[in-house]
């Protein structure tokens, strides 16, 4: 008999990064080996914070898409409503969570007399989202699958978008009750199951972001790449790629380019978007720069281009948050045998995978002069040796297929809850990773 899964969440293909284009692919994968999959989402946003074409004229009203797969497996996706603020701030990210909240619930009830699901997953962020997988669960008898992406209620308080303690206390309560009524709970790294650990005493499933390792490869002649975007065979190009936030602190590349720039044949390239871009373009213009260059996102068949072409990659995050989420743009990173300048912590779960596999360079958190002397000592030395490790890493840990084979045998077949009955799970197995 067919099985019927129904995916919660306010990021959904096409977004193209981050944690939408996650989900998009794992509905994709599970409807071609032959599921029948529902989503209840909303309309394409981010990482532009505004709706994208052609669902402008929609996005105040519900919409509903369908498509079938070969295989017998279809997708039917319900697009509900929401909020959102071109500029978010931390009231506006908690009204955006509130509107889908409450549209999705309308959107979920009348689903409820029209379908009969066997499990639901719900990702967090949004973490109150895992109540709408409650509710499923309560209603059809589903079990609920609850996956933590970021660690949301942490991430707001670190970085002072919430302020009140009273609120956040709540809004911890409210987590450590979905925990507890999850049949699973999954997260992508070790130190965030940790995390999850100190919440709610029950086995974590380690679920990893992944990447498509066959489109994502090294290419060769990258200097005729460099010659299509530009630049010359002998310039050294250091990337950043990916979502332009307040967590990301960019300001600091502006501020290298601007300390860097009698270095002669460096350039800085910044390629995304976000809410944060405005602003870093503004400082580029101020300080006159002409070692910044900055693009939209691009096709994905430019971006492994761009990717390829980049002799540096820069994951930049601010301190406060610290292991709270494990940066996605890696996964791409490494399979194209990228070597990647990481800002992280002695001890995070980052800094011990990077350090472990060899397949970066670290340097310090929220230290300008640590970034700086890191990107001029990068582009000065060969790193054949962290490129070659990387796409190993790679094909080795990040393959789709062998992620989303262990999540349907532990999870949608019941592998992992039958070994949790049985005792054969342990807490120090999981927190390990």
């Amino acid at each position: 008999m067919q099985k019927r899964v129904l995916l919660i969440g306010y990021n959904f293909s096409p977004e193209p990064t981050g944690i939408g284009k996650y989900n998009g692919e794992m509905i994709q994968w599970l409807a071609a080996k032959g599921y029948d999959c529902s989503v209840v989402t909303t309309y394409p946003y981010y990482p532009f914070w505004k709706v994208q074409a052609p669902y402008v004229k929609q996005r105040f009203w519900y919409q509903t898409e369908k498509e079938s797969f070969p295989s017998g497996g279809n997708i039917t996706i319900y697009r509900c409503p929401m909020y959102v603020p071109s500029l978010p701030t931390g009231k506006k990210r908690i009204i955006l969570d509130i509107s889908f909240f409450i549209s999705s619930f309308f959107r979920l009830i009348s689903l409820m007399f029209q379908s009969r699901f066997d499990h639901v997953i719900a990702v967090a962020p949004s973490f109150n989202f895992g109540l709408l997988g409650f509710f499923v669960q309560k209603i059809h008898g589903a079990k609920f699958s609850y996956h933590i992406q970021d660690l949301q209620i942490e991430a707001a308080r670190d970085l002072n978008m919430v302020k009140s303690d009273f609120f956040i206390k709540m809004l911890l309560a409210v987590e450590r009750f979905i925990l507890n009524k999850a049949d699973y709970v999954s997260s992508i790294s070790p130190s965030m199951i940790a995390k999850i650990n100190s919440k709610c005493k029950k086995p974590i499933f380690l679920f990893p972001n992944w990447v498509n390792t066959d489109f994502f490869r090294p290419l060769s002649e990258k200097d005729k790449i460099k010659q299509e975007f530009g630049y010359s065979p002998e310039d050294k190009i250091v990337l950043y790629s990916g979502s332009i936030g307040e967590k990301q602190g960019l300001d600091q590349i502006i501020n290298t380019g601007h300390s860097l720039k009698h270095i002669k044949n460096l350039h800085f390239l910044i390629c995304g978007s976000g809410p944060f871009l405005d602003k870093l373009m503004k400082m580029k213009i101020e300080l006159k720069l002409e070692n910044v260059k900055f693009l939209p996102l691009q096709p994905l068949f430019k971006f492994v281009k761009i990717l390829n072409m980049a002799d540096v990659h820069l994951v930049i995050q601010k301190f406060s948050t610290s292991d709270l989420m494990l940066p996605s743009k890696l996964t791409s990173i490494w399979a194209v045998g990228g070597v990647p300048l990481v800002t992280t912590m002695p001890g995070s779960q980052l800094y011990r995978t990077i350090n472990n596999f060899k397949i970066g360079i670290i340097i310090d958190r929220d230290d300008q002069e640590a970034l700086n002397q890191g990107i001029k000592n990068a582009i000065e030395q060969n790193w054949n040796e962290i490129s070659l490790n990387s796409r190993r890493f790679a094909e080795d840990h990040l393959s789709i297929n062998g992620i989303m084979d262990r999540f349907e045998n532990q999870i949608l077949k019941g592998d992992f809850q039958r070994e949790m009955v049985n005792g054969l799970v342990s807490q120090n197995e999981f927190a390990k990773g």
